[in-house]
């Protein structure tokens, strides 16, 4: 399975590997940014607790979002 994986990331082109990168990169930034609104305490963001943990999770949920349609977009 991850043999199958290496050889189907070295067939793409330059341009293909670097959107597959942005892709997962901005799934991480997305996913870090919603962990960071719900734990951290002394977040500069003056909203209720309720609020932000409603705003973490969205963001999170919206990352997956964009992970899942990238990789079925990728294999159409």
């Amino acid at each position: 399975m991850i043999k199958s994986l290496i050889n189907n990331f070295q067939k793409k082109s330059l341009n293909e590997r670097f959107l597959l990168f942005i892709g997962i990169l901005f799934f991480l930034i997305y996913l870090t940014l919603g962990l960071l609104i719900i734990f951290w305490e002394k977040l500069p963001l003056k909203m209720p607790l309720a609020y932000r943990i409603a705003f973490g999770v969205l963001l999170i949920v919206y990352s997956f979002i964009r992970f899942l349609r990238f990789f079925n977009t990728a294999k159409e």
